[in-house]
């Protein structure tokens, strides 16, 4: 009888199975039949465990290079994230997406996003995402930003203090979040208390492994988690709005010093005036992306700089240079900044080796033609920083670690694209470049450093990460 109930089961998950198959390809079916080349693999998880796979390997690009041969196609179907998708290969794919952003696609990611990220508005995390890019910029664009070098240099100093002296071994990688975490709650809420920066750090690092989790909204769950933590942070961050538009009105606060003034003073096209929650939800928001892709950069940076002691040589050279035209606690502003050329160009290169953004998704608006393909409405697009960062057409010998790509005039457009391109921009480059150099800056000018797992491996899931963390030991330089 048990083994009755057993092939029961069995026949019902394989018809379940079956029925899902041919649902999809009928839906497929519906579609132009001149579509890219591709498989869209298994039924409805299509090949996105391969996708990962290859990034859990440490070679995301092996997944897009594959099907590029396999299809003898810069563009080619798939199935990702349960989507029938087109991925977008190379620079003039890039620069026709970027260039055609709310016009016949836009980003698009998982609805269960926005359990994570409610708005008060109700209104979709695509709608929020588009003000967020109209307010930005004011914010994030250079001279903005001049102000806030000192103070991230500050941060720096401590950080390196409280961190890394007086330390023969460190882990970087978790040092370089906490590192950016602290910056970004300085610049956006002006929260620099350790003790409160590490509060919020560690409910943070259960979102963020949340957003990376299956959304299974069970108790339990890193989803789950995600989503408390999530309502936990956003609470708190209600009472510090609350508390900064009275000290505001009362003159206790600057329009200036942080974002979060700024969301406060800053009216929409229509002269409406975001209400706490959403201030909350878009820092939130923020803090995510404001220090996730910066971490990983900052420790790839040092494995880089640990690797190549040439290369080390030339950011010491130039940040050596630099301090000793500082006076005793003079801190960093921007003539400084723009000094630091070389290590710009070695920070580049290693954003074009190790893109924290390996790519992105967009939703198709409405049925396209591109090179000779339909692309349809309700498909989504892929598209993949390694198509030419790791590209031999644009760049020559492209697994060697070349600072000097970036002289100049620099790659050609659409082909460097780790803050994506063109009008999709990210407004965020500029704050970026400056919590790197800065530091880059103090790192190099307090220490020479090797490291311990000399082959350590590299995993992808979604943001590149040394798997150990990058173990480093520490040679502290004579001031």
């Amino acid at each position: 009888m048990e083994l009755f109930y057993v092939s029961i089961l069995c026949l019902f998950v394989l018809l379940v199975s079956l029925s899902l198959h041919f649902l999809f390809f009928y839906k497929l079916n519906l579609k132009p039949k001149n579509l890219p080349p591709g498989k869209t693999g298994w039924p409805v998880v299509g090949e996105s465990f391969q996708y990962l796979a290859a990034g859990w390997k440490g070679q995301p690009e092996k997944f897009i290079f594959d099907r590029i041969v396999k299809y003898s196609s810069y563009i080619y179907k798939t199935n990702l994230m349960r989507e029938p998708t087109v991925v977008f290969c190379g620079a003039p794919a890039h620069k026709f997406l970027f260039s055609n952003e709310n016009k016949l696609v836009q980003s698009w990611w998982p609805s269960s996003v926005d359990k994570i990220f409610p708005s008060s508005t109700q209104t979709s995390s695509k709608e929020e995402a588009i003000k967020m890019r109209k307010m930005l910029p004011n914010f994030f664009k250079p001279e903005a930003l001049h102000r806030y070098i000192g103070i991230m240099d500050n941060i720096a100093q401590r950080h390196f203090e409280a961190d890394w002296d007086n330390k023969d071994q460190i882990v970087v990688f978790p040092l370089s979040k906490r590192y950016t975490f602290w910056l970004a709650c300085r610049v956006f809420v002006s929260m620099e208390e350790t003790k409160d920066v590490d509060r919020f750090l560690e409910r943070f690092n259960l979102l963020a492994e949340g957003l990376l989790s299956i959304p299974v909204d069970l108790p339990g769950t890193p989803f789950r988690r995600a989503i408390n933590a999530a309502a936990v942070i956003r609470t708190e961050l209600v009472g510090i709005i609350k508390q900064r538009k009275v000290d505001l009105a009362e003159g206790k606060a600057s329009p200036t010093q942080d974002i979060m003034s700024h969301m406060l003073l800053t009216a929409d096209e229509d002269g409406k005036f975001m209400k706490e929650y959403d201030i909350a939800d878009k820092i939130l928001g923020l803090l995510v992306g404001g220090h996730d892709t910066a971490s990983s950069a900052c420790a790839f940076i040092v494995k880089y700089l640990a690797e190549l002691p040439e290369i080390y040589q030339g950011v010491y050279d130039e940040q050596m240079e630099i301090a000793k035209s500082k006076g005793e606690g003079e801190l960093l502003n921007w003539e400084d900044i723009q000094k630091m050329k070389y290590s710009w160009n070695v920070a580049c290169e290693v954003l074009r080796l190790a893109p924290p953004l390996q790519g992105a998704f967009r939703d198709v608006l409405t049925d396209f033609m591109y090179q000779g393909f339909s692309i349809p409405k309700g498909w989504k697009i892929y598209w993949s920083a390694h198509s030419t960062h790791k590209n031999p057409e644009y760049f020559p010998d492209p697994y060697k670690f070349n600072p000097s790509r970036f002289e100049g005039t620099g790659p050609a457009p659409y082909t460097f694209v780790p803050f994506g391109g063109g009008p999709r921009m990210c407004p965020g480059k500029e704050y970026a470049r400056l919590e790197i150099l800065v530091f880059v800056h103090n790192l190099v000018k307090r220490y020479k450093w090797e490291k311990l797992i000399p082959d350590e491996k590299i995993v992808v899931n979604p943001m590149p990460v040394p798997e150990k963390g990058l173990p480093i030991r520490l040679f502290p330089l004579k001031a």
